[in-house]
């Protein structure tokens, strides 16, 4: 799942969320770029799934298209990318409305009434008519990916390619993955880089909270956050049923790599045994956010990337193939286990 996809409708999507936390550096970076006026075309923010990349995504387009003309004084003098609620930028963004954004994601198939398992190439081209048409009366286009993770290979990922290769004037790509390693060298080479670390618990607290509208200070907002490792996704997912407990049992499995115990496995199995799809979007979420930690922070050896990438790859198409079919959880537990411990082992 997406950073811009969410089931449970008491959690606003990055679009609707209007305050950031704990990535102050990364905004400013982006706020200094852009009243430069020689902002790069295209940024890749990148980092573990979860914290905050669509909302910085989000609010950096929706900046832009309030303040078009970098030079403005409202541009040189704002301490921050924060747009006020009632602009009408905003309220439009809100919406899914303003037409001078182009959010790429993954679209639902009519057919089965499901998301399809990539972005397609049929969604990337529509970048060549959303360029080629007259932009808004500021003049920009923005595009976010969100995630360039999801990019149907090659095809997909070829045709963003053509796109970052010549960009039109006054456009700005934004691009959201959770592990920038496995993307296109040649996308990543056409791209600034701006890698978020994941948030210490008390800014997850604090975003868990206000994206769900709870206190803070709820015990089990304290708990859940504490236990994210820094994603505020994975916060919101554990505040959910018995979410804490069953990442105990992921958590329990993961230390024991490359050689995990069998009979926990089977618990693990057992646990998610005719769950919900978000339970089992809940089981990928800690499963990729610990292969993401490794394609992000660990040692940058090409052999050892392109494992984990691939078990990435492979993983995440078991789980949508589980969730598309109904497929039994007990052995997609067992197929992600084997494969990490191949890729970690070898």
């Amino acid at each position: 799942m997406s950073e811009g996809e969410r089931d449970d409708a008491e959690v606003k999507h990055p679009r609707e969320t209007l305050a950031l936390f704990g990535h102050a550096e990364a905004e400013l970076t982006l706020l200094q770029s852009y009243r430069s006026g020689r902002i790069p075309h295209a940024w890749l923010i990148g980092g573990p799934a979860g914290i905050g990349k669509a909302t910085l995504a989000y609010r950096m387009a929706r900046f832009v298209l309030a303040h078009p003309d970098p030079a403005a004084p409202e541009v040189q003098k704002a301490p921050t990318l924060a747009v006020e609620p009632a602009h009408p930028v905003a309220r439009r963004i809100a919406v899914d409305a303003q037409g001078d954004l182009l959010v790429l994601r993954r679209s639902i198939n009519p057919e089965s009434g499901k998301l399809y398992t990539v972005i397609r190439v049929e969604d990337v081209r529509r970048t060549v008519s959303f360029f080629g048409s007259t932009a808004g009366e500021g003049g920009w286009r923005v595009c976010i990916v969100d995630t360039a993770d999801e990019l149907q290979y090659p095809q997909a990922s070829n045709a963003l390619l053509k796109v970052l290769e010549e960009p039109p004037p006054r456009a700005l790509f934004l691009l959201v993955s959770h592990s920038p390693g496995r993307l296109l060298a040649t996308i990543r080479s056409r791209c600034r880089r701006l890698i978020l670390r994941a948030l210490d618990a008390r800014d997850v607290a604090r975003a868990a909270a206000q994206t769900s509208g709870r206190d803070p200070e709820d015990a089990d907002i304290r708990e859940a956050s504490a236990a994210a490792e820094g994603s505020v996704a994975r916060a919101l997912s554990l505040l959910d049923g018995s979410g804490l407990e069953l990442r105990q049992k992921i958590v329990d499995a993961l230390v024991q790599l490359p050689s995990p115990d069998p009979r926990k496995l089977h618990a693990l199995g057992d646990a998610l045994a005719g769950s919900e799809p978000r339970v089992l979007a809940s089981f990928m979420d800690v499963v990729n956010g610990w292969l993401s930690v490794r394609l992000t922070d660990g040692p940058q050896d090409a052999r050892r990337m392109a494992r984990l990438a691939q078990a990435w790859d492979k993983i995440n198409q078991a789980a949508r193939d589980a969730d598309t079919y109904n497929l039994e959880r007990k052995p997609l537990v067992f197929a992600v286990f084997n494969t990490i411990s191949d890729a970690v082992r070898a």
